[in-house]
């Protein structure tokens, strides 16, 4: 993860959205239509991928915020009637309108940061018609404005209220209603699950993923995030694509998930937003993990898309090199959401989503503390955005 491919003096060219070549192009032999950016002195990296967030929802929990500020636990504020289950309350609520307007702005603020891909999650209705309107939202999104939405359904983001006292029901529910109408309406390339005590167990989180398998999605799995449960090696079991958070991940169960591919998600602004530790980044470097970074941008846990920050986190408490980072926000992204092939890398037939940044050296991501170093995004061979206009 070290290794980021670095070329000096390279010229790139993008025709009908895709990267066609890349070294020496004598600009006065390309075609007149042919746009030219002059990035001299400037770095120049692949789109970021944000491969983690829940940024469909209703509501607002700030209050909830404070309360964290004063010492009460997250999990104290879900038992008390708070945390998902107060965005699923406003969510329900919502239009798909305001939904839809809610969400565009909070994507038009990724792009800003260089984001050119995000995957997005349902998880705020915990029913059929909810779960729905935010993946078929996020469907809409996908084509009114330049970033690429990669939707998970995650209905068991928490027990829904009307199966409190079953969840045994309530997986069986998902899997005989809402999985079926997913697919069938292609509104989710993945399923997902938060696998963790006190929300679902082990041998709920496999047999709901192993449905989706079934069906021909990707799963994913949010994992030992709280206390070390066992999530990231049921994942490696089942042979997801990614498993999320692993705060307290064990050593073996990171062995698993390197020996089976699975990529390490990691979202350091949620322990930061929630004052946890962080998760061990360089145990799961060091033991072979394919690492992503990713925000986890949603309205309780982590009300925050910003990526300049999710660097400084990455680097100064995580103790990540800045290489590592551009690959765990690019590449590796990428490869959370099964695109691998096709973004997260300068290379040849690869689409054409390129950062240009407003600094000399890509060192500044992290060496410029907060603060965005994304003076221009292409997406797909097009400015999508340029700082100052």
């Amino acid at each position: 993860m070290r290794d980021i491919g670095r070329i000096e003096g390279a010229d790139i060219l993008i025709k009908n959205g895709k990267i066609s070549f890349i070294g020496k192009v004598e600009t006065d032999q390309l075609d007149t239509q042919i746009k030219v950016i002059d990035a001299h002195g400037c770095s120049v990296l692949p789109g970021f991928v944000d491969s983690h967030t829940h940024f469909i929802f209703g509501g607002y929990r700030q209050d909830e915020f404070m309360d964290r500020l004063q010492g009460v636990p997250y999990m104290e504020i879900m038992q008390r009637g708070g945390g998902i289950i107060n965005s699923v309350k406003a969510t329900r609520k919502a239009t798909h309108e305001e939904l839809a307007s809610t969400g565009k702005k909070r994507l038009a603020s990724m792009l800003s940061f260089g984001v050119t891909t995000v995957e997005g999650k349902s998880g705020y209705g915990l029913d059929l018609e909810t779960e729905l309107k935010q993946l078929r939202v996020m469907k809409e999104l996908n084509t009114a404005q330049p970033v690429d939405i990669v939707s998970t359904y995650m209905g068991a983001h928490a027990v829904a209220p009307e199966y409190e006292k079953d969840p045994d029901r309530y997986i069986d529910f998902i899997i005989s209603d809402v999985l079926p109408k997913v697919k069938e309406d292609k509104l989710a390339e993945f399923c997902d699950v938060f696998c963790e005590k006190n929300v679902f167990s082990i041998e709920q989180s496999e047999k709901l993923l192993n449905s989706a398998k079934k069906l021909g999605m990707g799963i994913k799995a949010h994992a030992d995030e709280i206390v070390p449960f066992g999530g990231a090696a049921m994942a490696a079991r089942v042979g997801a694509t990614s498993a999320d958070h692993l705060l307290k991940a064990s050593l073996q169960d990171i062995t698993l998930m390197s020996q089976n591919n699975v990529v390490a998600t990691l979202l350091p602004l949620t322990a930061f937003s929630l004052n946890e530790e962080y998760a061990d980044a360089r145990l799961m470097i060091e033991r072979d993990c394919a690492v992503a970074l990713a925000t986890d941008m949603n309205p309780g846990s982590c009300f925050s898309e910003s990526i300049p920050l999710l660097i400084s986190l990455a680097a100064i408490h995580m103790k990540m090199s800045i290489e590592e980072i551009i690959i765990a926000l690019t590449i590796n992204g990428a490869a959370a959401v099964g695109r691998e092939k096709n973004i997260g890398s300068i290379d040849i037939g690869k689409e054409g989503d390129i950062l240009i940044l407003d600094s000399p050296s890509y060192k500044f991501l992290a060496y410029h503390i907060g603060v965005s170093s994304v003076q221009t995004v292409i997406k797909n061979g097009k400015v999508v955005f340029s700082k100052g206009g």
